[in-house]
C-alpha cells in the first residue's frame, strides 16, 4: 500500500530570476503568488483569467502548474519536493 505522504506537497523549492533557491511551504508560496497576482490582473494566463478571486488564481497556479512569467529576464518557477521518505 502507498503512503499517502508521498502525494502531500506540503514544501516547494522556488527558484526566482538572481536569487538563490528557497524552500517554501504551500502558504508562503501561495502568498506569494497572491502578491504577484494582485499587481497583474490585465496580463494573466487564459486559465487564470477565468478565475475572479486572487485566492483561487494562486491556488490553481500552485496545484497546476510550475512557473510564471513575471517579465523580461525575470521568472518565478516552484517545485513540490519531499523532505523524508
Amino acid at each position: 500500500m502507498v503512503d499517502s505522504i508521498l502525494y502531500q506537497d506540503d514544501v516547494f523549492i522556488v527558484l526566482e530570476a538572481d536569487q538563490s533557491e528557497k524552500i517554501f511551504t504551500s502558504l508562503e508560496l501561495l502568498e506569494k503568488l497572491k502578491k504577484i497576482l494582485l499587481t497583474r490582473q490585465d496580463d494573466l494566463p487564459r486559465d487564470l483569467k477565468k478565475l475572479t478571486l486572487v485566492d483561487e488564481q494562486a491556488e490553481l497556479l500552485k496545484n497546476n502548474f510550475c512557473e510564471l512569467d513575471i517579465g523580461s529576464d525575470t521568472y518565478l518557477q516552484w517545485y513540490a519536493i519531499r523532505l523524508e521518505k
